[in-house]
């Protein structure tokens, strides 16, 4: 039953959802703040990686 639960919630959620609670979870996870700074720069990264800034024009 608990398997059937985490597919329905896993299936209901949009993709971007999902990238945020990722995201949310892997900032939380942070030691300090220089960590949190670290963390935060290479999700800033990782997004311009996936969503150029050539590409809203």
């Amino acid at each position: 039953m608990y398997l059937l639960s985490r597919l329905f919630l896993f299936l209901t959620k949009s993709p971007d959802q999902r990238d945020r609670e990722r995201d949310d979870a892997y900032l939380a996870e942070a030691t300090d703040i220089y960590d949190l700074e670290y963390r935060m720069k290479n999700l800033d990264r990782r997004g311009s990686k996936r969503h150029p800034s050539w590409l809203a024009q």
